[in-house]
């Protein structure tokens, strides 16, 4: 074994940009009971012409490496090691210059594991022969025979992993690795980088009593002379990146799906009733994706296996053809408050395979495309399974939450300075969340401005170019995407050329604040708005300064398009795209009203009839008027109701408007919208109270806007003192006996 040495300086790194490795074998044999990993990979190389390969091995005991069958020199340089510099914590004086010396030494190790650790020395290439470089592909596990042969090692490295803390794990006779960044090196030798792609051939050498999962396809599984051990023999033909190599180890069983012979599916034995219960439905996600997207899965066969809440690192891990999930998201057949979200979690984990894992990104820029692309194919799936009701629901509250949090460097999709300061870490945790709903509503906006079909036709274009073998990367740039919208979805150059710098490279959404007048004389909306943004200029312009691709907007900090304002008057609904998002931030807008008003169109209730309007007989009133004022035909306005935008909209209007809205929009948004509103107000009026207890026990209404009403109602009781009409125990026993009423949840179209 190798000693450890210092790591080099800054100009002793090896240049590693001309390797490429063409196929890699890993053979390994497990011991749980000891905790160890222990055998060997091979790796087929183009060695650079230096001679000397750089691959990164952490935390991995190196025995023996050879080239080509013979023994040959290498040294580790441990990442590990003199992490601290004296001098950084030397000056610390107070909490803010020991925040500033702990982010020192923290961008350190972040620069360091971007190095090869493990150097190679191998001899250089033949150079008598002549050698095409152009000819290399790194997308190939296969030589080409026109290929030049001499300059591809077969590199050996023995080694053993011993109680590892990070890639892979064990625990309770489990073992499971994680794809976290820059992780897939802690449990094997590989040029861990998104741009080195290969096939792989995997061995894997358990008790017998084990059951050895990982990606690509079993081809076969074979009982050792010993009759102890066994090993799993997996092939993967897909070339894929090092970090979405997954390995888990236990006593699984196996669950085979009994539709799709491409399905399975593994769990400990305690959860099997739950496993069948929770992927019943799984084979028709997979059948959509297949149909929407015109192609058949990319990786053939696919697994989904679910190990214990307790020593799962995440929730979701994915790996090529696999998905490592926490059983915390199977449940029985007597609960259905977790039916939604685990099967929106398991259909967001098969769309990553598609876009993240098979079709990747072709910089650190372009990773929000690939995010967006997942989710975008996941609310597919959300429409036509679990309704159109809860997609637009969840987008509404995406979208606010983005609203909320988009005002700085840290949410612009593809900005150059983000990727290179943070080295990834950007797409995880709250602004990781963050920017994947972003990128949804980005690309649900364009779809808006294309059309569904136009939009589905450049998704199936993505995916049949990367089905195509004579191509030799399967990348997708943010430049490639704008070219398609521009081609197949029929956009204009100008548009996009002002859409893509201002919604993907910088930050801030829109905030319009409106308010309006009703002019009797001219029968018109008098419409006063006030456009503002999430982010300040100085983050826009911090932004765009470190975004070459940034276009300079000279302050101006609108967006392209026109916003449409919805009108419901008494003789129905108008929409009118008048409202333009750019030039001034203040303007002042006149919408035509198309109702003529009338004395004898209204009438009032009759005598003994119920405050909404229906008599004793059922029969209802259809002339009633709920008109916030007897001079205008106005019943509610809407600003984007088909939420073409991402923008946070401040609407004020009178709070009858707001009833209205809530009690006649069929819109779950427009019904969610007004629930917001009221729970802004300082104190509920009586017919608010009666308007969000009709909603409550309204059973057609969705189930998910019942209980924000609900909620709201509560917010109200505890606000009121015991005198009240309304006190605290009689309201909260009310809306208990009609949350009763919504156990069973009605079905959305």
């Amino acid at each position: 074994m190798a000693k450890p040495r210092k790591p080099k300086n800054e100009d002793q790194k090896v240049d590693n940009s001309e390797a490429v490795v063409r196929h890699q074998k890993l053979c390994l044999s497990i011991d749980m009971d000891q905790r160890r990993v222990y055998g060997y990979t091979e790796l087929e190389i183009s060695v650079p012409d230096n001679g000397v390969v750089g691959l990164h091995a952490d935390n991995l005991a190196i025995e023996r490496v050879t080239v080509d069958g013979d023994a040959a020199e290498f040294e580790v340089f441990p990442h590990y090691l003199h992490l601290d510099s004296e001098s950084r914590w030397c000056a610390v004086s107070s909490a803010t210059s020991a925040a500033d010396a702990a982010g020192s030494v923290y961008l350190s190790s972040l620069e360091r594991e971007l190095v090869p650790n493990l150097l190679i020395m191998c001899s250089k290439s033949d150079r008598s022969e002549s050698e095409q470089p152009g000819q290399q592909n790194s997308e190939s596990g296969m030589h080409s025979s026109e290929e030049p042969k001499q300059n591809v090692k077969l590199v050996r490295v023995d080694y053993w992993v011993e109680k590892a803390e990070t890639g892979i794990h064990f625990e309770d006779n489990v073992l499971h690795t994680d794809n976290q960044i820059r992780r897939a090196r802690c449990w094997f030798p590989c040029m861990d980088d998104s741009s080195q792609r290969c096939c792989y051939d995997l061995e894997f050498t358990v008790a017998s009593n084990f059951v050895a999962v990982s990606t690509g396809k079993l081809l076969y599984q074979v009982l050792n002379n010993d009759g102890l051990h066994k090993t799993y023999v997996y092939r993967l033909n897909v070339p894929v990146a090092a970090r979405w190599i997954s390995l888990v180890v236990a006593s699984f069983e196996i669950f085979p799906d009994c539709h799709s012979g491409l399905l399975s599916y593994l769990c400990l034995p305690a959860n099997l009733s739950k496993l069948r219960n929770t992927v019943g439905f799984f084979h028709s996600a997979f059948s959509h994706y297949e149909e929407y997207l015109s192609a058949p899965f990319p990786f053939g066969s696919y697994t989904q296996v679910f190990i214990s809440p307790e020593i799962a690192v995440s929730s979701m891990s994915l790996g090529a053809s696999m998905t490592i999930f926490s059983s915390q998201v199977l449940f029985d057949e007597k609960v259905i408050d977790q039916t939604i979200e685990t099967r929106i979690k398991l259909a967001l984990a098969l769309a990553r395979q598609w876009f993240g894992v098979f079709i990747t990104a072709e910089e650190p820029n372009d990773e929000w495309l690939l995010d967006g692309l997942a989710g975008f194919l996941t609310d597919s799936f959300i429409k036509r399974f679990l309704g159109n009701n809860e997609a637009r629901y969840r987008r509404y509250k995406a979208n606010c939450a983005v609203c909320r949090v988009d005002d700085s460097g840290a949410t612009a999709l593809s900005s150059s300075a983000a990727s290179k300061d943070l080295y990834g870490t950007q797409c995880i945790g709250l602004f990781g969340k963050i920017r994947s709903w972003k990128s949804v509503a980005v690309l649900q906006m364009l779809e808006k401005q294309m059309g569904p079909e136009s939009f589905r036709k450049i998704l199936q274009t993505i995916v049949f170019r990367a089905h195509e073998t004579t191509r030799p990367f399967r990348t997708l740039s943010t430049k490639e995407f704008r070219h398609f919208a521009n081609k197949v979805g029929n956009l204009e150059r100008p548009f996009l050329k002002e859409f893509f710098p201002r919604w993907v490279g910088s930050c801030g959404c829109p905030v319009l604040r409106m308010g309006f007048s009703y002019n009797k004389r001219k029968n018109m909306v008098e419409l006063a708005v006030m456009r503002g943004c999430t982010a300040t200029s100085d983050s826009i312009a911090t932004v765009s300064n470190g975004n070459p691709d940034s276009e300079s907007r000279e302050g101006d900090v609108g967006w392209p398009g026109m916003m449409s304002i919805r009108v419901h008057e008494l003789d129905g609904m108008y929409d009118h795209p008048i409202l333009p998002m750019s030039g001034e931030t203040w303007q002042l807008l006149e919408i035509q009203c198309h109702s003529k008003l009338a004395a004898k169109r209204f009438q009032k209730p009759k005598k003994g009839s119920k405050p909404d309007g229906s008599d004793d007989n059922g029969d209802a009133v259809s002339t009633l008027d709920i008109r916030p004022n007897a001079d205008s035909p106005l019943l509610w306005l809407r600003a984007d109701p088909e939420m073409e935008y991402l923008a946070e909209i401040n609407f004020n209007q009178p709070v009858q408007m707001w009833i209205n809205q809530l009690e006649k929009d069929r819109d779950v948004v427009a019904q969610a919208h007004a629930i917001a509103m009221f729970e802004t107000l300082p104190q509920l009026s009586f017919s608010v109270i009666n308007a969000l207890n009709n909603f409550l026990i309204d059973a057609q209404v969705f189930w998910r806007v019942r209980i924000e009403a609900a909620y709201a109602l509560a917010n109200t009781a505890t606000e009121v003192n015991d005198t009240s009409v309304f006190s605290p125990d009689h309201s909260c026993l009310l809306i208990s006996q009609k949350l009763n009423a919504i156990s069973v949840l009605p079905t959305d179209a």
